[in-house]
């Protein structure tokens, strides 16, 4: 039995209240002026889409793949200030980016 649970025992009529409000979920990704192109490729027969020219620090390139790989349910990875996301998912990846701020680019097809 936990300390609330006792307390719960003790004062039955008492409601607590909920200090914390909850928070709208702030990124704490850097945001930048110039647009991330978002651009497809197949290697060796998979689609991929690609992510280039955000500039930010290599976490925030972390966080940013991570946020991606974790909406969309897909692998993927960040190298040489790319990211990379395994699949066609530019409309929903530059609609997502839009949402949080960024500024996106469709290149290619």
């Amino acid at each position: 039995m936990d300390l609330e649970d006792q307390l719960k025992n003790l004062f039955p009529e008492h409601v607590p209240a909920n200090d914390a409000a909850p928070k709208e979920d702030e990124s704490d990704i850097w945001l930048q002026d110039d647009p991330i192109l978002c651009k497809y490729e197949k290697r060796k027969g998979k689609p991929i889409t690609i992510l280039e020219g955000y500039t930010g620090a290599d976490s925030d390139f972390k966080k940013l793949t991570k946020e991606l790989k974790t909406r969309f349910s897909v692998g993927g990875t960040y190298k040489n200030e790319q990211i990379i996301i395994q699949g066609d998912y530019r409309d929903k990846i530059m609609q997502f980016l839009q949402e949080k701020g960024f500024t996106t680019k469709r290149v290619g097809g």
